[in-house]
């Protein structure tokens, strides 16, 4: 099972076992549809799919998700993949898994910037329904929700690569100086890129994805995404539609959080061309809103 880019090696035969073991009723054909660096998916039939960890530091995040998001799932707007079914360790597999429900839409990864402008408002709405206090044994997550300040070692880790401009470490420093957040913590989506969000055939928001690193904290990471997602005109109708909830300070370390995870991107010498054209956009816009 072992395979050089992962801690297992995951295909349909594996998948069909750990069906046929612990969810016999479960028919269909399968399809692998991802292969990311910590989940593989495949799609079972028309309805479902499965998601199982190709890492052990990915099998906790598995974890997380089968407890927690189907008690989110009835509190948000749009659709997320709440588990219906969840894999337990076997002599199979090693580590937890799911089957979740098949959704269906375009990734918005794909879809060009300048046309993402309708997913403004929903986006707000779902990240306002999500951001609510968090109970005490909600999931931790070292490097999303915290303060901005803790990614310092990895930032100068990530400029000194070579792959991330230079001139952008003084705006670095100028968004660490901003002051943390205040209030209780509240759910974090963690990784709200567009390659973890779903455009419907309107243009609008049909359902946010991958929820590996739901946290609580600061919710100004999550509102990274009007940088990773938009360009200017829709950024703007994103905070305005964000609410008077989102003060200047948060909205400042959100551009903070824009700069971290769009470096964190561009620093990976292995990413696919889609994460790389998500850095790169991301690393423009966080610069041209710094602009005079």
């Amino acid at each position: 099972m072992i395979a050089l880019d992962a801690d297992v090696f995951i295909d349909a035969d594996l998948v069909r076992h750990v069906l046929d073991q612990q969810h016999p009723d479960l028919a269909g054909e399968l399809t692998l549809v991802a292969s990311g660096w910590d989940n593989a998916i495949y799609r079972l039939g028309d309805d479902l799919a499965v998601r199982l960890p190709r890492r052990r530091i990915a099998a906790d995040l598995v974890r997380n998700e089968q407890r927690w998001l189907p008690l989110l799932a009835s509190t948000l707007p749009v659709a997320v993949p709440a588990p219906v079914r969840a894999g337990v360790p076997s002599d199979g597999f090693p580590w937890p898994w799911s089957v979740t429900p098949w959704l269906t839409g375009t990734v918005v990864a794909g879809v060009p910037v300048a046309a993402r402008r309708g997913l403004a408002e929903p986006l707000a709405a779902f990240l306002n329904a999500l951001h609510v206090p968090a109970p005490s044994d909600a999931p931790a997550n070292p490097v999303r929700g915290v303060p901005l300040s803790t990614r310092s070692a990895a930032m100068a880790e990530r400029f000194a690569t070579g792959r991330v401009p230079l001139h952008l470490r003084p705006l670095w420093d100028e968004l660490v100086a901003v002051p943390g957040w205040s209030g209780p913590p509240l759910w974090v989506h963690g990784d709200p890129h567009p390659g973890n969000l779903l455009a419907g055939p309107d243009g609008g928001l049909a359902a946010v994805l991958d929820f590996g690193d739901l946290t609580a904290g600061d919710p100004a990471t999550d509102l990274a995404a009007a940088w990773l997602v938009f360009d200017a005109p829709a950024r703007a109708a994103f905070r305005a539609a964000l609410g008077p909830r989102v003060d200047a300070d948060t909205w400042q370390r959100a551009r903070g959080w824009a700069l971290n995870i769009g470096a964190a991107l561009a620093a990976d010498a292995t990413g696919t061309p889609e994460m790389t054209a998500i850095a790169v956009h991301t690393l423009d816009a966080v610069r041209e809103s710094a602009l005079p």
